[in-house]
């Protein structure tokens, strides 16, 4: 029997996936402008409010269709259109898949075409999330009573243990970067690619904090991602 990742079924599947995504947002929407009428706000003030949310949407969904696009190099458009549609977590379903795929001896830049390796990076990829997806549900009130007593006490402290949080979450995916490292020159690109976008990310914070481009804050990330992207591809091409 064939198998292939872009195969119609999989369309399917994942087109009623999101179209009862799209179904809540929709339903979610005419909710809360039924709710803003009914509180007496002033019918501009929600559409303005509609409109900024939808524009500053834009940034955090190139950086997801980078993703997508990513994805479907190896696993097909489908799977990945599901995941990030959903989700839209690029930090975590790019490594996850990647590892994966690894793990099974597949490689990233040719398409999946054993539905063994396949179905072992889905598992992986929906799996993984699950330990968050419980944490929050069971634990978010106790965790956010903690953040509270120690930000309560120390505002500054609170800051440092929040940034130590986020460094920490960022430090599990730098091993990636040294992963082919004794390749030669290719397995440097992934560490030229994270210090141009690191580069960029601490140029956009200072136009951000210095020059007041607070504007530039929903569209730092992916204005980075695509920049790293593309100097990736010179390089590749200089190093293979």
């Amino acid at each position: 029997m064939s198998f292939s990742v872009n195969d119609p079924f999989l369309y399917l599947l994942s087109a009623i996936i999101v179209v009862f995504v799209v179904a809540q947002s929709v339903f979610f929407l005419v909710k809360a402008n039924r709710r803003a009428q009914q509180m007496g706000i002033a019918a501009a003030t929600v559409r303005k409010t509609i409109f900024s949310s939808a524009l500053f949407s834009i940034a955090p969904a190139i950086s997801i269709l980078v993703g997508v696009i990513t994805l479907s190099n190896f696993i097909g458009l489908p799977f990945p259109w599901l995941r990030l549609s959903v989700l839209g977590a690029v930090t975590y379903e790019l490594p996850a898949a990647t590892i994966a795929a690894g793990t099974m001896g597949a490689s990233v830049k040719e398409t999946i075409t054993d539905p063994q390796v396949f179905a072992a990076i889905a598992w992986t990829m929906t799996l993984g999330i699950i330990s968050g997806i419980v944490l929050v549900l069971f634990g978010l009130k106790r965790i956010r009573r903690g953040m509270r007593s120690i930000t309560g006490k120390d505002k500054r402290w609170g800051e440092i243990v929040m940034d130590s949080l986020f460094l920490g979450m960022v430090s599990a995916f730098v091993g990636m970067l040294f992963a082919d490292i004794r390749s030669g020159l290719p397995g440097f690109i992934p560490i030229a690619v994270a210090l141009v976008s690191a580069l960029m990310m601490a140029i956009c914070g200072v136009l951000i904090k210095v020059c007041k481009m607070t504007w530039l804050e929903q569209y730092a990330l992916p204005l980075c991602m695509l920049c790293a992207m593309a100097l990736s591809i010179p390089l590749t091409a200089l190093m293979a």
